[in-house]
C-alpha cells in the first residue's frame, strides 16, 4: 500500500454523526485520466460526499460520513481502482498485560483508533505492532487508546518511532525517483544498442548490406527481439499493470495508451520475426526499436517529472520541517526528552536559549525574546515573560523559558497553517474545470483517432505492401503523442508552487478558488481599524462638561466599564487610566451594542460610552460638546461620548495612527488599476481625515457591522469582483459576503476563520504581494494549459500522418515519445518559475 492521510479535524467517534475530511496520498497516478478515475472510485463509496484528487500533490481530499465508511475502506477502494496508498508501522511496548484476554483487549483498543488498519500484540515480548495509514496516527493517539483500555505504554523503539508526514512524503518521493531512475537506466541499456542496430544501417546503407550478408535478416530480427523483450516486459511492465487497471475500470489513461502503442509495435515485430509469411508482401518490417525507445523516453520523462515534483513541494516541506521533533518535559525535578507527539496539554517544557519552542503554550517562568517571523513575517523578536503566549516552531532567543503546553498535534498554530496550505494545494481553481471536462473524453477520443488512423493508412497507404507497417507506425505515434500527462499537471503544479511560495511570504490561501478569485478582483474594500491603522489607539483628549465629574473620575468610571471589552478603543482607555495611576473598578451588567458603544454599572453608577449615534439613541443631548468634537474629528481622531448617571459628562478622543506600509500598499493597489475603497464605522470627519492621509478619494463612513456586508454588495454592482480586507469581529459579514475575503492574521479569530486569504503579518503590503502572486500564478496556469492543449491539437494530426501526402510531414513513435515527455517537463519547469517570485514592496 502507499498512503498519507491528513485529518481535517480531530477524530470523531463512530456514531457521532459528524462528517470528516481526510487526505490520502495516492501512488501510481500518471495523468489527468488517473485523477478522474480515483475521484469516481471514491465517489462511488457509500458515505462519501465528495472527493477531489490533485495530480501534483498526489493527494485525494475526501469528505465523508465516518458512520458509514472509514479510512481503511477508502484506501481499499483506491487500491481496487488500481492505485496504491501509503502506510506505515509503529511498534509500542505494552505494560500490564497478564493473559490472552489482555492481548485481545489491547488489539481491539488499538483497532478502534481512526486510521489503524491492523494491530498485533505479542504477550511474550509485551509489544504491539500497529499497521496504520501513514501520517494519520500518532504515538500519542495510540498511547491514549491503550491507557483508556487500562494498560500502559512503556515507550517506542526501533520501528516504534513514527514517521511524521514530512518524512513519509520525503521517503516516498525519493523511492519513486530512485525506482524510475533504475528502470530508465535498465531500459536505456537495452534500447541504446537496439536503436543503433536498427537506425545505423538506414543512415549508412553499406552497413545494412554487410549485416544482411553476414548476420542475415532473420538472425538480426531475433537479436533485436532479445534486446527489446527485457524492456517491454521489464521496465515496461508498469504500463501494462497500470494501463490494464485503467482499462478494466472503463477509463483508459496514459498508461493504457503507452501499453497499447508499444504492444502493437512489439507484437507486430514478433509476428514478423516468427511467421513473416503470414503478412502481406512488403510489410514484413520490425519496429522493436520504436517500442523499446518509446518506453525508455516515457520513463525518462517520468523521472524528470518526479524530480520536478519534489522541487515543487519544497515550500511545503520547508513548512513541515519548521516544527520541533522533540521536547524537554519537566516531570518532577527531572527533564525527559520525548517526541513531540507524546507531549500532552498541561505538560511543562524547558526551552533552552537558541532552541525551537516545541508546541503552543504559555510562559510560566523565565524571560526571553522570541523570533516569531515564521508566523507574522515580522523580523523583530518579541519579548516574552510569565503569562505570555508562545507558538510552536518559533525560535527562542538568549533566555531560558519554562512553558506550559496549551495546544498539541493538529490544534497548534503551525499545524493549522500547514493544513491551510495543504488544503489550498489540494483544491482545484475554477479554471481547472475546463481541463477536467476535456480530459474526461480525451483518451477515448484518442483511441478512436488511432483506430481511424490505422484503418485509413492500411486501406490507402500505398500499393507497395508497406501500408500495414505505415498504418501501425502512425497509429502508435498517435497513441504516444496524445498522452495527457501535461494536461493533468498544468493546473495543480502551478497551484502547488504558488501557494507554497505564498506561505513562505506570509500569505495563506484557503483554496485554489481564492487564488483565482483574488487576481480577478477589480475592487478592493479596506477596513480602517486594525487594517489600515495600527488598531492600537491611544487616548489623546478628554473634555469634561462644567459642573460634572472631573477628568480622573470620568477616566476611572469609563475605564472600569471598558475593562471587559476587547475593542482597541477600550484598550486605549484602560491603558490611559492605568498610566495615570488609576485602577479601574470592576463593572457590573456590562453590555456591548455593536456599532454603537457599551453600557455598564461601575460602583453603582450607570456608565454609557459610545459614538454620537449611541447618545442620540439613548436620548442624551451632547450639543454642548459639538465644537470640540468637530475639531477632533477633523483631525482624524475617533470621538466618543461618556454619560454618567444618565447624563452626558465628557468627550473623549482617541487617535489610531496608520500602520507602516499602508500608504505604500494603497498606492501600489491603485497603480495596479484597482478601485480602492475604505469602509469604516467611524464618523465621516474621522474617515475623511484618514482617507486624505492615504490619498484615497473613495470611502464610506459610519457603516455598522451588518452594513459592511451591504456595502460590499453595492460595490459588486455591475458584475465587479470585490475583495474585502479586514481584521475584526465586525468585519466577518463583509469577509463572508465578498467574492474574496482577506483577513489580517493578527486580528480576531472569527475574521480569520471567515476569510479566504489570510495575511499572517499585520502589514497591508502583504495583500499587494498576495494579489500579484495570484495574478502571476493564474498567468502561469493559463500558459501551462495552452501549451498542454495546443501541443496535442497540433501534433496529433502530424502523428496521424494527415500532412504526409502533401507536405511529407511525419512523426515517428520515438519522436512522439520524446515530445510527450518534453511537454510534461515544460509544464513543470514553467510552474517552478513561481518559486522565484519576489514581493516587490518593502514589507512582507
Amino acid at each position: 500500500m502507499s498512503q498519507t492521510v491528513q485529518e481535517g479535524e480531530r477524530p470523531v467517534t463512530p456514531g457521532a454523526g459528524a462528517d470528516k475530511t481526510i487526505e490520502l496520498d495516492i501512488g501510481d497516478m500518471t495523468c489527468a485520466a488517473c485523477v478522474g478515475r480515483v475521484e469516481r472510485a471514491l465517489g462511488r463509496v457509500e458515505g462519501v460526499h465528495s472527493a477531489s484528487v490533485n495530480l501534483a500533490t498526489e493527494r485525494a481530499t475526501v469528505h465523508f460520513d465516518p458512520t458509514r465508511v472509514g479510512p481503511a475502506g477508502l484506501a481499499a477502494q483506491v487500491e481496487d481502482a488500481g492505485y496504491s496508498v501509503r502506510s506505515t508501522e509503529l511498534e509500542l511496548g505494552i505494560g500490564g498485560m497478564t493473559c490472552a484476554a489482555c492481548v485481545g483487549r489491547v488489539e481491539r483498543a488499538l483497532g478502534r483508533v481512526d486510521g489503524v488498519l491492523s494491530a498485533s500484540v505479542n504477550l511474550a515480548t509485551e509489544r504491539a505492532r500497529v499497521h496504520s495509514l501513514a501520517g494519520m496516527v500518532s504515538p500519542g493517539d495510540l498511547r491514549a487508546a491503550v491507557e483508556e483500555a487500562g494498560y500502559e505504554v512503556r515507550g517506542q523503539g526501533g520501528e516504534g518511532h513514527s514517521q511524521d508526514r514530512n518524512e513519509v512524503e520525503r521517503l516516498a518521493r525519493a523511492q519513486e525517483f530512485e525506482s524510475l531512475r533504475r528502470a530508465t537506466g535498465l531500459s536505456a541499456a537495452f534500447a541504446a544498442p537496439l536503436f543503433v542496430l536498427s537506425m545505423a544501417p538506414m543512415l549508412y546503407p553499406p552497413l545494412h548490406h554487410w549485416l544482411l550478408g553476414t548476420v542475415g535478416e532473420q538472425r538480426l530480427n531475433v537479436l533485436m527481439l532479445l534486446l527489446a523483450a527485457p524492456v517491454q516486459f521489464g521496465p515496461g511492465r508498469r504500463f501494462y499493470r497500470l494501463g490494464w487497471a485503467a482499462a478494466r475500470h472503463g477509463s483508459p489513461d496514459m498508461n493504457t495508451l503507452v501499453a497499447l502503442g508499444t504492444s502493437a509495435a512489439f507484437f507486430y515485430s514478433l509476428l514478423v520475426t516468427l511467421a513473416p509469411g503470414l503478412l502481406p508482401a512488403g510489410s514484413a518490417h520490425v519496429y522493436y526499436e520504436a517500442a523499446a525507445v518509446v518506453i525508455t523516453l516515457v520513463l525518462l520523462g517520468k523521472t524528470f517529472e518526479a524530480l520536478a515534483k519534489g522541487r515543487s513541494g519544497a515550500a511545503m516541506q520547508k513548512l513541515l520541517s519548521l516544527g520541533a521533533k522533540s521536547a524537554r518535559v519537566l516531570r518532577g525535578d527531572a527533564e525527559t526528552e520525548v517526541p513531540v507527539a507524546d507531549v500532552r496539554p498541561g505538560d511543562l517544557l524547558r526551552v533552552r536559549p537558541g532552541e525551537k519552542i516545541p508546541l503552543d503554550g504559555e510562559v510560566v517562568s523565565g524571560e526571553s525574546f522570541v523570533d516569531e517571523s515564521l508566523m507574522t513575517g515580522e523580523s523583530v523578536p518579541v519579548a516574552k515573560a510569565p503569562g505570555a503566549g508562545v507558538v510552536g516552531g518559533t525560535l527562542n532567543g538568549r533566555g531560558a523559558l519554562t512553558v506550559r503546553v496549551t495546544r498539541v498535534g493538529e490544534d497548534t498554530a503551525l499545524a493549522q497553517i500547514i493544513r491551510l496550505v495543504e488544503t489550498a494545494q489540494g483544491s482545484k481553481p475554477p479554471v481547472q474545470g475546463l481541463a477536467d471536462r476535456v480530459v474526461g473524453v480525451f483518451v477515448p477520443v484518442v483511441l478512436v483517432i488511432a483506430l481511424l488512423t490505422f484503418g485509413a493508412w492500411w486501406l490507402w497507404g500505398g500499393q507497395d505492401g508497406g501500408a500495414l507497417g505505415r498504418a501501425l507506425v502512425h497509429a502508435v505515434a498517435v497513441l504516444i503523442i496524445a498522452c495527457p500527462c501535461a494536461m493533468g499537471l498544468a493546473t495543480p503544479v502551478s497551484v502547488m508552487v504558488g501557494t507554497g511560495r505564498a506561505a513562505e511570504l506570509g500569505v495563506l490561501f484557503r483554496s485554489g478558488a481564492a487564488l483565482e478569485g483574488l487576481q480577478a478582483a477589480g475592487v478592493v474594500a479596506l477596513d480602517k481599524t486594525g487594517t489600515l491603522t495600527r488598531g492600537q489607539p491611544t487616548l489623546t483628549d478628554l473634555h469634561t462638561l462644567p459642573g460634572g465629574p472631573g477628568r480622573a473620575e470620568v477616566l476611572r468610571l469609563v475605564a472600569g466599564a471598558e475593562a471587559s471589552s476587547e475593542h482597541p478603543v477600550a484598550h486605549a482607555l484602560v491603558t490611559a487610566a492605568r498610566a495615570e495611576g488609576i485602577t479601574p473598578p470592576p463593572a457590573e451588567q456590562a453590555e456591548a451594542v455593536p456599532g454603537f458603544g457599551l453600557s455598564a454599572r461601575v460602583g453603582g453608577v450607570s456608565v454609557e460610552v459610545g459614538a454620537e449615534r449611541y447618545m442620540t439613541q439613548l436620548g442624551h443631548d451632547v450639543s454642548a460638546l459639538a465644537a470640540p468634537a468637530g475639531a477632533l474629528a477633523a483631525a482624524g481622531k475617533t470621538v466618543l461620548y461618556a454619560a454618567l448617571g444618565g447624563r452626558p459628562a465628557a468627550l473623549l478622543a482617541v487617535a489610531d495612527p496608520l500602520k507602516e506600509g499602508s500608504r505604500e500598499a494603497v498606492a501600489a493597489l491603485r497603480a495596479d488599476g484597482l478601485r480602492v475603497v475604505m469602509i469604516t464605522g467611524d464618523g465621516r470627519a474621522t474617515a475623511g481625515a484618514v482617507a486624505a492621509e492615504l490619498g484615497l478619494d473613495e470611502w464610506q463612513a459610519e457603516v455598522l457591522p451588518a452594513g459592511k456586508g451591504a456595502a460590499v454588495e453595492s460595490l459588486r454592482a455591475g458584475g465587479r469582483t470585490v475583495a474585502f480586507v479586514g481584521d475584526g469581529l465586525n468585519d466577518a459579514p463583509a469577509l463572508a459576503g465578498a467574492d474574496v475575503g482577506v483577513a489580517i492574521g493578527t486580528g480576531a479569530d472569527v475574521a480569520v476563520e471567515t476569510a479566504d486569504v489570510i495575511l499572517m503579518s499585520g502589514d497591508l503590503r502583504a495583500f499587494v504581494t498576495a494579489r500579484r502572486l495570484s495574478r502571476q500564478t493564474l498567468r502561469n496556469i493559463r500558459l501551462n494549459l495552452f501549451w498542454a492543449f495546443a501541443y496535442n491539437v497540433l501534433l496529433i494530426p502530424v502523428a496521424a500522418g494527415v500532412f504526409t501526402p502533401l507536405l511529407g510531414w511525419s512523426l515517428s513513435p520515438v519522436l512522439a515519445a520524446a515530445a510527450m515527455g518534453l511537454s510534461s517537463v515544460f509544464v513543470l519547469t514553467n510552474a517552478l518559475r513561481l518559486r522565484g517570485f519576489q514581493p516587490g514592496l518593502g514589507g512582507r
